[in-house]
C-alpha cells in the first residue's frame, strides 16, 4: 500500500482538533481496576518484523505472558508504518483510539504537540521503574526537552550498509569507506540486462526517504532546521544531501528503476536477499528481514554508510520505537502496568532480541546477533556516528514534505529523466513552502 502522508504535514486545523478532542479527558485512570481480570487494553503495534503475521508471532506469547502476570488482556492489532500516523492523528481527533501504542520516536515532539497522549511526569516514571532505567540517546527521543515526555522508548535503531560478501568478493572489491566508493562499487556491480544492480532503495517510502535525506544532508554540512525551529530545507547542504541520494537513480543508473515503486523497506531487502542487489541501507532490524527472506548473517557484511570523502562521518539519526498512551484511556493503571512490562529488563532482552534491535534500558545488554562482527558495527555507529532527528513539532510535516519530495524526484529519475540541481532546488522549496502552510 502507498503511504498516504498529510499533504502538508501537520495543520493547525488538525492539532487544534486534536486538543479540543482529547485535551480534557486527563482524568481516564477510572475504568475497571487493573488486575481484577475485567480490564482488556487495546494495543496498535507497529510492524518491526518482516510481516504483519511476524509481528503476531512474537507479540502474541509476550501478551499472554503479561496477561498470566497481571490477569489485563491485551487485544493486539499490528498496523503498518505506512498507515501508523494517519491512523494515530486521526485517532487523536476522535477520541476513538487504542489505549497503548507504538510511535516513531521521530514523530515524539509531534504527537506530544496535540494534547491526546499521556504525558510521562516523575510520579508516572517512577510507576513504570524511573527515568534513570533509560538510556540517554533513546529517552531524549521521548518528547519536548524540559517537559513530561508522553512516549517512552521500546526499541532503538540506527541505520548501516549491508553488503553482499561473494558479489564484493567475486569483483575484487572491498566494503566502501567514502560515498566515491559506494558509487563506484555500485558502478562495477551493476548489469542492468541480468537485472542486478549496485544498490537499492525503498523508493516510494516516504518515511525511509526522509530519513535518507537527513543523513546525506548532514553530511554534506546541512541542516534541515534552525536553531529557532523553522525549516531550512533550500540551504546548499540539504541541496547536496537529496541530490546525493537521488543519483543513484538519475546519475548513475546503479538502482533498478522498479525499485521507485517500492513502499516498504522489505520490498527492497527482498532484493538484497536473492542478490539482485549487492548493497542496501537498512535500520538493525534488517538483520531479523533478511533471516526472514532466507539470507543468512554469514552472507553479508554491515558497515557504516559512508559519507562523501569531504563531508563529515554520519551514518544514522537515532532511530527506534517509543510506545505511547492516550490520555482519555479508561484503563490508565493497566496502561501503565503494560509499558512497564514491555519496558522491562527481561521483555527488553526478548524482544529487542527478536527484532534485532537494540535495548532501550540499561539493564538489557544487546543481543540481536551473535555475530560479535555487526553487533560492533552497530554500536559504534550508533555511539559515533549518529545524529538525533531535530526535536522539533514540525518533524512529521518534515518527514511527509521532504520525504514526499524525495519519492516524487526518485519517480521522476525512473522514467529516465535526469534530475539536476534545479530539479532539487525545486522540490524542496516546494516542500518548505508546504511547512509554512502547515
Amino acid at each position: 500500500m502507498k503511504p498516504q502522508p498529510l499533504a502538508a504535514g501537520i495543520s493547525a486545523v488538525l492539532l487544534a482538533a486534536a486538543l479540543t478532542a482529547c485535551g480534557g479527558n486527563s482524568d481516564s485512570g477510572g475504568g475497571t481496576g487493573a488486575g481484577d481480570g475485567a480490564v482488556t487494553l487495546t494495543y496498535w503495534a507497529s510492524n518491526q518484523g518482516a510481516s504483519l503475521d511476524n509481528d503476531k508471532q512474537i507479540l502474541t506469547p509476550e501478551l499472554d505472558k503479561f496477561t498470566q502476570q497481571t490477569g489485563i488482556k491485551v487485544k493486539l492489532e499490528v498496523v503498518p508504518w505506512t498507515d501508523l500516523t494517519n491512523n494515530t492523528l486521526s485517532a487523536a481527533v476522535s477520541g476513538q483510539g487504542p489505549d497503548v501504542l507504538n510511535i516513531g520516536n521521530t514523530n515524539a515532539a509531534t504527537f506530544q504537540s496535540t494534547g491526546a497522549f499521556y504525558p510521562f511526569d516523575d510520579a508516572a516514571l517512577q510507576k513504570i521503574g524511573g527515568k534513570d532505567r533509560f538510556v540517554e540517546s533513546a529517552f531524549a527521543a521521548s518528547g519536548v526537552a524540559g517537559t513530561p515526555p508522553t512516549s517512552i522508548p521500546l526499541y532503538s535503531q540506527v541505520y548501516a550498509l549491508y553488503y553482499n560478501k561473494k558479489l564484493f568478493s567475486d569483483a575484487g572489491l572491498q566494503p566502501p569507506a567514502t560515498w566515491e566508493d559506494l558509487v563506484a562499487a555500485a558502478q562495477k556491480l551493476t548489469k542492468p540486462a541480468e537485472k542486478k544492480y549496485g544498490i537499492v532503495l525503498p523508493g516510494a517510502t516516504v518515511n525511509a526517504s526522509m530519513h535518507f535525506a537527513y543523513i546525506f544532508s548532514e553530511q554534506n554540512g546541512g541542516s534541515a532546521f534552525d536553531q529557532a525551529g523553522k525549516p531550512t530545507f533550500t540551504t546548499p547542504g540539504m541541496l547536496k544531501g537529496l541530490k546525493q541520494y537521488v543519483d543513484l537513480l538519475s546519475q548513475y543508473h546503479v538502482v533498478n528503476p522498479s525499485a521507485a515503486q517500492y513502499t516498504d523497506s522489505a520490498q527492497a531487502a527482498g532484493d538484497f536477499a536473492r542478490g539482485n542487489a549487492a548493497m542496501y541501507m537498512a535500520q538493525t532490524s534488517g538483520i531479523n528481514v533478511l533471516t526472514q527472506n532466507g539470507m543468512k548473517p554469514d552472507q553479508y557484511g554491515i558497515v557504516p554508510i559512508p559519507a562523501p570523502a569531504s563531508g563529515t562521518k554520519i551514518s544514522s539519526f537515532v532511530a527506534g520505537t517509543n510506545i505511547s498512551i492516550f490520555k482519555n484511556t479508561k484503563n490508565l493503571d493497566a496502561a501503565l502496568q503494560f509499558v512497564k512490562f514491555m519496558t522491562s529488563d527481561e521483555e527488553q532482552q526478548i524482544l529487542n532480541k527478536a527484532y534485532t534491535t537494540q535495548p532501550t534500558v540499561k539493564g538489557a545488554s544487546a543481543s540481536f546477533t551473535d555475530d560479535q562482527e555487526k553487533l560492533d558495527a552497530f554500536t559504534k555507529i550508533l555511539s559515533d556516528y549518529s545524529k538525533p532527528l531535530p526535536i522539533v513539532p514540525a518533524i512529521q510535516a518534515f518527514q511527509a514534505n521532504v520525504g514526499g519530495a524525495a519519492v516524487a524526484l526518485i519517480a521522476r529519475a525512473a522514467t529516465g529523466a535526469t534530475i539536476g540541481d534545479a530539479d532539487v532546488k525545486a522540490a524542496l522549496e516546494e516542500a518548505q513552502q508546504k511547512m509554512g502552510a502547515s
